[in-house]
């Protein structure tokens, strides 16, 4: 692993590498930590012909990043009680008044469906980046004529930059104001976002990366659409400096706390931006073919996706694809890092590399995450359990245990069931720094106790009641694998390296020894450095079954079976391992 400072420092060549392969005239990038730009950099030039590079203050059209900045604005209207997000938006748009779905039983749209991309409007990329200058008479004729609809409103998740062209109107009758206008007094000039406008003649010429597309070795030039109807959904100019500081206020909005709450939008209507309100379909990425195929979930939130990775949990961000330009920010609100990344090229290639390098960012060893709060009482309840698993007290039991507890495992059944797992693995039971505690929840904990011949897998839930109390208990005996049991699981991961089944080691017929070899084949690819070792036992009773951790970090689990009277393998399961999704600090 590397530091964080190490990779930033790779920073710099991957954007430069990325420059120079999409033939990019000119990039900046930009990484957030702790509420501040920590590092920016930029490459290639501003305009064609030139040999300026920009830089963290060179000024790029961010295109459909503008939705977050009308998502926020139309939230903090909502808290300022100027507008609701179910209402429908005939009644701030009258031209949609006439809108209706084919289907008789289709509800009319509400603002909600149109901040969700869930409206039923078709995507419309790349129509929707040529609408960005229409005439406002235009859009209401456009609109008063009425849609194609794709889906029923409320359905399905459909990108729409046409939607967020109405929300600018429904920000300009809800304010008062016209859309710009309400964004710089509520967004832009708090946050001291300065070099960030609506309009090519507010930006200083001097500092304005010009946007191109590239017809074989000639650059033209393009992105200059005037202020119109659908700059709401990717008109807005912008700067790595200032983009950094719209990152670091979404940053800040986590964890929920009891500070002053003073920015120009609350800190909950922020974390409700960054809420999966419209759910999308899991993904697995391509990937080469010897590593654990990455697979990602999530959705779209008030104009920004969120992405959920088993290895780094949640990110939030949203790219910009325009006439000109290509642009990226992502962010980790667990750790508190961000990345920002700018190209003047029609559609520049930088979203990828910038969702990479915060992955990159963020498993680096010192990025501390924001461990999960647990509820005050879990230690205490802990303590409890721990002293029922030494010596059963049934006073003790009746002050920790929900009311649930005994109607759904009779008292004498689980002191039973207790006492004899106990019993297997063996008296004292000390606690096991080796194996890793978890929680799925505030009110969970999982733990491992070791005793003399193996451990005990604890895990505990606590209720809701004014004094959290136990309402789930288990408790799993894992004993030691017997030296044959070892022996097996040991020459199977040694035939991994490519060998065939050991001639000396017999199984059952159901045993499909392709099956289990493949298996193991596919592992020791995904570790990726010879025969993967034989990780810690999670599961088995000792004797006739065990399962073991695969590799280090585990990439997959090995149970093995023997049949109890010749000894024989009676089973063998290759499986990939769990990645259950990370827990969020929110």
């Amino acid at each position: 692993m590397s530091s964080f400072d190490e990779v930033v420092r790779s920073v710099d060549d991957q954007f430069r590498k990325q420059r120079d392969e999409g033939r990019i005239p000119g990039v900046a990038w930009g990484v957030v930590r702790d509420g501040k730009l920590v590092h920016a950099g930029g490459a290639g030039t501003l305009r064609g012909g030139e040999d300026r590079a920009p830089d963290a203050d060179t000024v790029f059209r961010i295109a459909s990043m503008t939705k977050s900045f009308t998502a926020a604005t139309i939230l903090g209207l909502r808290d300022d009680g100027r507008l609701r997000l179910d209402d429908e938006v005939a009644a701030y748009v009258p031209e949609l008044a006439g809108w209706r779905h084919p289907a008789a039983d289709a509800p009319a749209i509400t603002i909600r469906h149109l901040l969700t991309m869930s409206a039923g409007l078709p995507t419309d990329d790349p129509w929707g980046d040529r609408q960005q200058g229409l005439p406002l008479d235009a859009f209401r004729a456009l609109l008063a004529a009425g849609p194609t609809f794709a889906w029923p409103p409320g359905t399905m998740f459909d990108y729409s930059n046409l939607g967020y062209g109405v929300l600018g109107r429904v920000v300009t009758a809800a304010s008062g104001l016209e859309y710009k206008d309400e964004v710089r007094r509520r967004l832009l000039d708090p946050l001291r976002m300065t070099d960030s406008a609506y309009e090519e003649a507010e930006v200083d010429p001097d500092r304005l990366a010009h946007g191109y597309a590239r017809r074989d070795d000639s650059l033209n030039r393009e992105g200059t659409d005037p202020y119109g109807a659908l700059a709401s959904m990717g008109g807005l100019y912008s700067t790595v400096r200032d983009l950094a500081r719209w990152v670091a206020f979404h940053l800040d909005a986590f964890p929920a706390r009891s500070d002053p709450d003073d920015g120009p939008l609350r800190r909950a209507s922020r974390r409700e931006m960054a809420q999966v309100q419209r759910a999308l379909a899991a993904d697995r990425e391509a990937s080469p073919a010897h590593q654990v195929p990455p697979v990602e979930a999530g959705g779209y939130g008030f104009g920004l996706f969120l992405t959920s990775r088993p290895d780094i949990g949640v990110t939030v961000g949203h790219g910009g694809g325009y006439p000109g330009y290509g642009t990226m920010m992502v962010w980790h609100p667990s750790s508190g890092v961000g990345v920002v990344g700018a190209g003047n090229l029609r559609y520049a290639p930088v979203h990828e590399l910038t969702r990479n390098l915060l992955v990159d960012l963020v498993r680096a060893d010192d990025v501390p995450r924001r461990p999960l709060r647990l509820l005050p009482v879990v230690e205490a309840r802990r303590a409890t359990v721990t002293a029922l698993l030494d010596r059963w007290d049934d006073a003790a039991a009746d002050a920790a245990f929900a009311m649930n507890m005994d109607l759904d495992e009779p008292r004498d059944a689980r002191r039973s069931a207790i006492e004899k797992a106990v019993g297997q693995v063996g008296a004292p039971l000390r606690a096991d720094p080796d194996r890793e505690e978890a929680s799925s929840s505030p009110a969970h904990r999982r733990w491992w106790l070791r005793g003399e011949r193996g451990w005990l897998q604890v895990a505990m839930l606590l209720n809701p009641e004014p004094e959290p109390r136990i309402q789930g208990l288990r408790v799993t005996a894992v004993l030691d694998p017997a030296p044959a049991l070892v022996g097996v699981a040991q020459r199977l991961l040694a035939a991994s390296a490519g060998g065939g089944w050991p001639d000396d080691l017999d199984a059952k017929a159901e045993v499909d020894r392709s099956v289990v070899l493949r298996g193991l084949r596919v592992l020791a690819a995904w570790h990726g450095d010879g025969v993967p070792p034989l990780g810690p036992v999670i599961a088995g009773d000792g004797e006739t079954s065990a399962t073991w951790e695969v590799g280090s970090p585990a990439v997959g689990t090995l149970r093995v079976a023997l049949d109890k009277e010749t000894g024989i393998v009676a089973a063998v399961e290759v499986s990939a391992a769990e990645r259950p999704p990370s827990v969020e600090a929110w």
